[in-house]
């Protein structure tokens, strides 16, 4: 019942959300394109569709060809306006996810920005060794202040953008027929082995455009990592232990079925997506691995929670001791990856060209 209650708010939510986007169909707004290949990738949904290790990917498609820069808005971060993330950053200064990209490739440039036009402009003001060749857009979708080359959308598997409801009575954050501004639509998260009949009908569910691409991703865990290799008393190279899976993230559910299938004793301990973590959460952690009884035992937490827990002054040894994450990437099903691998380097090479010739002209 009480649910029901927030269907009007959604609809006054849509109404909303509607107005903005006509006024940028119509020209009252105005989206900006630039001669630089920019790449989107986001979503229109609250919550957790792999937008980072997304990212990722085509970051480690790219940069050893190209001179990479991602933007995002650098979310709960506590400083305003443009930031270059350094590897020694704090999450305060430009927010976890940025800093986790930045220590994984400290060759590119990762910047933070929220007017995302004016992070471009930053960018491209660079000295010439340093500026970008393309510019990956880090949950931008919806940032309609810039017009980018390739518009990539993300939806869940487990929960298509077609199946769920505008907030505050769904997760949507726009109607979900607002994907026809994508050029690439990817079905996150899928079992390891989707059925074709699946993909078929997921394919009619989103009504795919002619000039639309739909690609198929799963989730790839890798190897315990300790947190602080220092301090650790045992590093695991699998996990045939006891777990205490700690998490601040908005959807733990696939990492959690992906322990049950290497341990029977999960405990868990889940706070808010991007949980700023307090010395005070750590003890409470500290408390619940004591209370497990289990003579081999871990804790467990994931790449992006590890990067807010190691800048926090006070870590108990217990937790240094026992403290892994689990490195995370995607996989491309099928075929998708050839395709999709052509299509995002083709449109980069070509559109960097055009780039190339637009800065002789202007001398940026």
């Amino acid at each position: 019942m009480k649910k029901l209650i927030l269907i009007p708010l959604s609809w006054l939510y849509g109404l909303v959300v509607a107005i903005r986007n006509r006024l940028f169909e119509m020209n009252i707004l105005h989206s900006k394109e630039f001669s630089i290949p920019t790449i989107s990738v986001g979503n229109i949904t609250v919550g957790g569709t792999g937008k980072t290790p997304h990212t990722e990917y085509l970051v480690q498609l790219l940069y050893k060809e190209f001179k990479v820069a991602t933007l995002s808005r650098g979310y709960k971060r506590k400083t305003k306006g443009f930031h270059i993330a350094r590897v020694d950053s704090t999450v305060s200064e430009v927010g976890d996810e940025p800093l986790q990209i930045k220590q994984k490739f400290p060759e590119i440039t990762v910047a933070v920005d929220e007017k995302r036009v004016h992070g471009v402009d930053e960018l491209l003001k660079s000295e010439k060794h340093h500026r970008p060749e393309v510019i990956l857009l880090d949950d931008a979708f919806q940032h309609r202040y810039i017009n980018p080359g390739v518009n990539i959308l993300l939806t869940d598997y487990s929960r298509l953008i077609t199946q769920d409801h505008l907030l505050p009575y769904g997760r949507l954050r726009e109607k979900a027929s607002n994907r026809i501004r994508a050029n690439m639509i990817i079905v996150t998260k899928c079992p390891g082995e989707l059925k074709p009949i699946d993909e078929r009908i997921i394919t009619k569910e989103l009504d795919i455009k002619p000039f639309q691409y739909l690609y198929f991703t799963t989730l790839e865990y890798g190897a315990p990592v300790p947190v602080f290799p220092g301090k650790v008393k045992e590093a695991y190279s699998h996990i045939d232990s006891a777990v205490l899976l700690v998490t601040g993230i908005a959807n733990p559910e696939p990492l959690k079925d992906y322990l049950r299938h290497h341990t029977i004793e999960i405990h868990e301990i889940a706070f808010s997506d991007h949980r700023n973590f307090t010395n005070k959460d750590m003890e409470r952690v500290e408390e619940r691995f004591i209370e497990i009884q289990s003579p081999r035992k871990m804790i467990i937490t994931t790449e992006k929670d590890m990067i807010r827990m190691k800048g926090l002054t006070h870590v108990p040894d217990i937790i240094k001791e026992s403290l892994h994450y689990i490195p995370l990437e995607i996989k491309f099903l099928d075929d998708g990856k050839k395709n999709f691998d052509r299509k995002i380097l083709n449109y980069v090479r070509e559109n960097k060209s055009n780039f190339d010739l637009y800065s002789r002209a202007n001398r940026l």
